[in-house]
């Protein structure tokens, strides 16, 4: 049970050092290599319209190939994707950057977790799911931090020979990106049936029964279906602190230049309070349970929403800011703990995916909806709508475990997914 753990720790860090790297240059980065604003905002939407077609299909492939090896070439086509956006300098290099980027990370939308989960519960069905996941939660958010605090050390630094400085942080990113998929094939052990071409046929046919399977849960049970609309809820509310908040802090000092100055810092302060929130939750969930702490949490968030909206000043933006990432570090176990109660090992990661993928048009809808508001009204105002929806979905982690058709005890593929209650 410690080595699993220890395991899937080292293997979340090594996952989202990169990922740390890459985030304070990802919208810079074509802009430095020619591209208009318009044409980045082009290729970003790229990813998420490849991550929302694939998410259910790649999800059903991890149940039935095995977690290890969907994992082992997403971190494949995620090295190849990196390699490209370093020598990227037109719309069609970055739109195939940002292609397999969103194949990557339709991918890896949750192996790693199911794993853990599966190998968890194997060992002691009793096992504590939630503080591993919430530990989980921790270290990545603190790699993330890491990464953007490094790479924001290495662009001050400057060029690299003829390496321009935003180049560099890209580069680091393949490196550990190599690393971080060599540790999958030599960490990670899954029992697999056994192999050949007829059981690789076999597993691929069996991926749109996970996927059946999935979405079959989710008309039977109140309870996953309640979770699927908290991700759709959340991810519009998301939008506020993901996209406008650099925007509100442009504002505050009256300034984009003195914004982007301090958004890289504050990014990874924020990463930080996150993974400070992750830690805290299992004391409260162990207090007042699981649907209860999600309830809390989605009301906090929305109040430090609006204050992230509303205080006045650079101070008090910032301080809504990482209030914000603090509660969103603290939710994010807690809801995919209850979403892993929900469904048995097997076709475990089919219904991960699709709560993923259901989060891709809520914010997409999210940022159509309050950037207009934004430009329109104000981003003020926009930040509380959001803010007010996010809140919403609170009341959802309340609903009792009652189904809307029996489900027999056979194990045919339209039961193997059995709910429990929260």
């Amino acid at each position: 049970m410690r080595q699993t753990r220890f395991r899937y720790l080292l293997l979340i860090v090594l996952r989202w050092l990169p990922v740390g790297f890459t985030i304070p240059v990802l919208t810079l980065l074509p802009l430095d290599r020619g591209l208009t604003i318009a044409q980045a905002g082009a290729i970003v939407a790229v990813q998420g319209v490849t991550v929302l077609v694939l998410e259910l299909p790649t999800g059903g492939l991890a149940d039935a190939l095995g977690r290890r090896p969907v994992l082992l070439l997403g971190g494949v086509i995620n090295v190849v994707s990196l390699a490209v956006l370093c020598v990227a300098d037109s719309i069609a290099l970055f739109a195939a950057a940002w292609l397999l980027q969103g194949v990557y990370r339709a991918l890896d939308s949750g192996p790693l977790d199911s794993w853990y989960v599966d190998r968890s519960l194997a060992a002691d069905p009793d096992a504590d799911i939630e503080t591993g996941l919430s530990r989980g939660s921790v270290v990545l958010s603190l790699g993330i931090a890491a990464g953007a605090l490094i790479s924001g050390g290495l662009i001050w630094l400057g060029p690299i020979g003829s390496v321009r400085a935003l180049t560099v942080p890209v580069l680091v990113a393949l490196g550990l990106s190599v690393l971080s998929t060599l540790s999958v094939a030599l960490l990670m052990r899954e029992d697999r049936p056994a192999r050949g071409m007829a059981a690789w046929a076999a597993s691929v046919r069996g991926v749109p029964v996970a996927i059946g399977s999935a979405l079959g849960l989710v008309r039977r049970s109140r309870v996953v279906f309640a979770l699927i609309m908290v991700e759709l809820l959340w991810s519009f509310g998301m939008v506020t602190f993901e996209k406008l908040m650099p925007i509100r802090l442009s504002e505050a000092v009256s300034g984009k230049e003195a914004a982007a100055s301090l958004m890289g810092p504050v990014s990874s302060v924020g990463w930080a309070a996150s993974a400070a929130g992750a830690a805290l939750i299992p004391l409260l969930i162990r207090r007042i349970g699981a649907s209860w702490t999600g309830f809390a949490l989605r009301i906090l968030q929305g109040l430090t929403i609006v204050g992230m909206g509303l205080l006045a000043g650079p101070a008090g933006v910032i301080t809504g800011f990482l209030l914000t990432y603090a509660v969103h570090g603290a939710a994010n176990p807690v809801h995919a703990g209850l979403l892993h109660r929900q469904a048995e090992g097997e076709y475990r990661t089919s219904l991960l995916s699709l709560n993923s993928m259901v989060g891709q048009p809520g914010f997409a809808i999210g940022a159509i909806v309050l950037t207009g508001i934004a430009q329109s009204v104000s981003v003020s105002v926009a930040m509380l709508v959001g803010a007010v929806v996010l809140a919403a979905a609170a009341p959802l982690y309340l609903v009792k475990p009652k189904f809307r058709e029996p489900i027999d005890g056979g194990t045919s593929p339209a039961s193997a997914l059995t709910p429990g209650g929260i």
